[in-house]
């Protein structure tokens, strides 16, 4: 039986401040990127994670592994009151599940590979741990695989999220702001604020996203960031300098 929490209970990568929007549109449906080769530096990515599920309950539009939704007229009042961006959809893990037990050691300790897979964007999958999966109240954590290059659509979530990434450069964007952050790094990120981020190294970056939730569910919007004039000159002045520095 399919647990409906997990299509009732908000949550997950989130924001609260007022800002503006762009014109250009996210993707919603993509291909999956493929592993690629590095000419400067020989580096091969790792294979690409496969999704786990291809359907879900009865009736449910399933795409990239995860349940995808209409946004109801309450909803879009909520995201009216934090930003101008149109809300396109709502995406949540599909497939059935039950609660574990929470008796054995394997209840508690989970490989990646015991992980649902879901396929946000281009370049871009994520290992689930949702918590009302695997005997949370309160958390939710994921691992993804970003390719260079690799994004998620801009969206928001309903609760905060923290970014962790150990090593990598990464272009965010939060709300209307564009920034470079690079490894060792934690980024928060308030309820119902627009983000996104990509991937500006030459080699897969896997960060940790973590939520006080133990539901996995966003919201995308109608607007791709890294496509602004702004965006591609951060861009390409980060690839000059990165090729001068190697130089010396």
């Amino acid at each position: 039986m399919y647990n409906t929490n997990a299509i009732t209970l908000p949550i997950i990568l989130g924001a609260t401040l007022l800002l503006g929007s762009c014109t250009d549109d996210a993707p919603v449906e993509h291909a999956a990127a493929k592993p690629q080769e590095n000419a400067a530096t020989a580096y091969v990515l790792p294979p690409e994670p496969k999704i786990t599920y291809t359907d879900g309950p009865e009736g449910a539009r399933v795409a990239n592994g995860e349940v995808v939704l209409p946004v109801d007229e309450a909803r879009k009042l909520l995201h009216k009151q934090h930003h101008s961006d149109a809300v396109l959809e709502t995406r949540r893990i599909a497939g059935l599940w039950h609660a574990p037990l929470m008796k054995n050691v394997s209840d508690f300790a989970l490989q990646q590979s015991e992980l649902d897979v879901i396929h946000p964007g281009p370049g871009e999958f994520v290992s689930v741990m949702e918590g009302q999966r695997h005997g949370y109240k309160n958390l939710t954590v994921g691992i993804t695989y970003t390719a260079p290059g690799g994004a998620p659509p801009m969206h928001t979530h309903m609760g905060e999220e923290a970014h962790v990434l150990l090593k990598g450069d990464v272009l965010y964007a939060l709300g209307d702001s564009l920034f470079i952050m690079k490894g060792p790094y934690i980024v928060n990120i308030p309820p119902m604020v627009p983000h996104c981020f990509t991937n500006l190294s030459d080699s897969l970056e896997e960060l940790v996203v973590i939520f006080p939730t133990n539901v996995w569910e966003y919201d995308v919007l109608d607007r791709w960031p890294f496509k602004t004039d702004k965006a591609l000159a951060m861009v390409a002045d980060y690839k000059a300098k990165k090729q001068a520095s190697m130089k010396k």
